[in-house]
């Protein structure tokens, strides 16, 4: 065993585990100075204040197995008495912030490209280069902005998500270099100070030591954006390998213009409830001047489309909305307007592609979850009965949960429930209501 040491030495550091993680399960026993990730072997080093820090962190996990995010880790003593900078990545400087970020992808079940790459980063900075290439780590990138601090507020904002859902995690350095070098604009680097390069087939990055960015991904992976990283042939996978008919999913206008309401019975969550279904919603605004008239900041340029394809000439409160991309790139925010952005009740933040399968115009029928498990059927209908006439409903469980069909007798009955009674308390749980596909109610699922 090693000698005691302020540098404690973690084994079984899955991708998953971000350096946050590893600094919470340390600094209730001092201050830690230096963390360095060691991403290729699944290992870290940390380096606390002095020593009786680092031996009472041992001490206590001598006794206790420490566990981050259900994964087991092991720690013992390094055998640095101090770490350098020569322990971290030759490319990367660690946290002595610099406008060139060190991108590492882990968990890269779909393919990276520069576009990808550029539209997560650009949202905290003018990105003036981005270079990929494959090395040991796995897939890389440098990311150079005309800024530092752009640089440092992307690094703190991206560190550690997924660029699609359940996959390809940053994992984000400060790079040591000055100036990236690009000679080509093509799908593995871009200088988008210089349009004008040329093109290379099958151009390598000229920046020296760094390999091909090769196409690393599992054949029929299903990736899946987050908010304004929409990739649509990511979510074609997710709708099984085609987009629907009338879908093209190159959209980038995220706002929608909403008109025709009946702005005597609608409201921002009534709203948030009927867009919801089609993506993540940012905010939404009423226009006081126009009382009918309303703006959906949707979370990306697809999901924006979604709604406008689905929900144009819907009924609503005896009104048949016009639906519309706004001239609006994005909605500012006021004391007019509602925030979103961070609502649990957002359904794409978990499940996206199983939610973006389900996405359909209104129909007669729809589909109710997160039931209590003591529900009747009598207490459902009880519940949404006032929107219309109810034809048929059927209670049945899924894996271990309630959920239930209703039909109704019109389209516009069914979307006024939803909308009235999507998140609503039905017997103490909170419900969701989404629009089924189903003709009949004999059927046991959506």
């Amino acid at each position: 065993m090693a000698e005691p040491s302020k540098v404690i030495h973690v084994r079984n550091v899955g991708h998953e585990i971000s350096e946050n993680d590893l600094l919470q399960l340390f600094q209730p026993f001092g201050v830690i100075t230096k963390l360095v990730m060691l991403r290729a072997k699944n290992q870290a080093l940390l380096q606390m204040q002095d020593v009786p820090s680092a031996m009472a962190a041992l001490q206590y996990y001598t006794n206790v197995q420490p566990s981050i995010r259900g994964r087991n880790v092991y720690v013992q003593f390094s055998s640095h008495q101090e770490l350098t900078t020569m322990d971290q990545n030759t490319q990367g400087r660690g946290d002595e912030p610099n406008r060139i970020l060190l991108v590492t992808i882990h968990h890269m079940l779909y393919p990276i490209t520069v576009e990808v790459l550029h539209q997560v980063f650009t949202t905290h900075g003018f990105v003036e280069k981005i270079v990929t290439f494959q090395k040991s780590a796995g897939f890389q990138a440098l990311i150079q902005y005309q800024l530092r601090q752009s640089a440092v507020v992307a690094r703190t904002s991206l560190q550690g998500r997924n660029i699609y859902d359940g996959c390809c995690q940053l994992d984000i350095q400060f790079s040591n270099l000055d100036e990236l070098q690009v000679n080509y604009n093509n799908e593995r680097s871009r200088d988008f100070t210089n349009p004008n390069l040329p093109s290379e087939q099958k151009g390598r990055s000229s920046q020296s030591g760094y390999g091909d960015a090769g196409g690393m991904y599992a054949p029929g992976a299903r990736a899946v954006p987050f908010p304004q990283m929409a990739n649509a042939a990511a979510i074609a996978a997710a709708f099984g390998g085609s987009l629907p008919p009338g879908i093209s999913g190159t959209n980038e206008r995220c706002t929608i213009l909403v008109s025709n309401l009946n702005s005597d019975r609608i409201d921002e969550d009534k709203l948030f409830n009927m867009f919801s279904l089609y993506g993540n919603i940012i905010r939404i605004k009423l226009l006081r001047n126009k009382p009918d008239h309303a703006l959906v900041q949707m979370a990306d340029g697809f999901q924006a489309e979604l709604a406008v394809h689905f929900l144009k000439g819907a009924i609503l409160f005896g009104k048949r909305l016009e639906v519309n991309f706004s001239k609006h790139q994005n909605i500012t925010q006021g004391a007019d307007t509602h925030e979103y952005i961070n609502s649990n009740l957002n359904r794409f933040n978990r499940n996206a592609a199983k939610n973006y399968r389900y996405c359909c115009s209104p129909t007669k029928m729809i589909h109710l979850s997160t039931l209590p498990q003591d529900v009747t059927e009598e207490e459902i209908v009880s519940h949404l009965e006032e929107h219309g006439t109810i034809v048929n409903t059927k209670l049945f469980e899924m894996n271990g949960k309630k959920q239930a069909l209703v039909m109704f007798e019109t389209e516009e009955q069914a979307t006024e429930a939803l909308v009235c009674k999507h998140a609503s308390s039905l017997g103490g749980s909170i419900i969701r209501i989404s629009f089924s596909q189903l003709q009949s109610i004999r059927e046991n699922s959506q």
